[in-house]
């Protein structure tokens, strides 16, 4: 079954995608919530007009992206968090490195930070979408409270 997505869905794809799903995961879910509509042929054409349109408009927002993603990998971001040696007692999440990367004078939402749970003290590195095609790893420290 060929649909179109109304929206970025998780693992999936991004917004104005024409996807290839299984016929119950897009009836019963993608259709009714709404992140998705069929793929009819005209549905097509619409969508290839509209992306053509949006092409220019893509680019200037596509620039913006890569020059945040230049002064993000200028950045040195230490996190604090209290240690038990290089254990950490609890862990620091995509949560803390957003809150980190707002102290810093950058917002970007925690759901575009992929880092993992990291339980240790050291460097480690996290992968941020600032767009679809623009995709910066970030480096980070993780150093014990004292």
């Amino acid at each position: 079954m060929e649909l179109i997505l109304k929206q970025d869905v998780q693992n999936l794809g991004f917004k104005d995608d024409v996807v290839s799903v299984k016929p119950g995961y897009g009836r019963n879910y993608l259709i009714p919530q709404g992140f998705a509509a069929l793929a009819t042929p005209s549905a097509k054409k619409v969508l290839a007009e509209n992306l053509k349109q949006r092409a220019h408009k893509e680019a200037k927002v596509v620039a913006d992206a890569k020059a945040l993603a230049e002064t993000l990998k200028a950045l040195e971001i230490k996190l604090t968090a209290k240690a038990g040696g290089e254990k950490l007692f609890g862990s620091i999440t995509n949560i803390d490195i957003a809150e980190a990367l707002e102290k810093s004078g950058n917002a970007i939402d925690r759901k575009f930070i992929t880092s993992g749970i990291v339980k240790r003290t050291g460097k480690y590195t996290a992968s941020i979408r600032l767009h679809r095609d623009v995709i910066v790893e970030l480096p980070y420290e993780i150093i014990a409270e004292k």
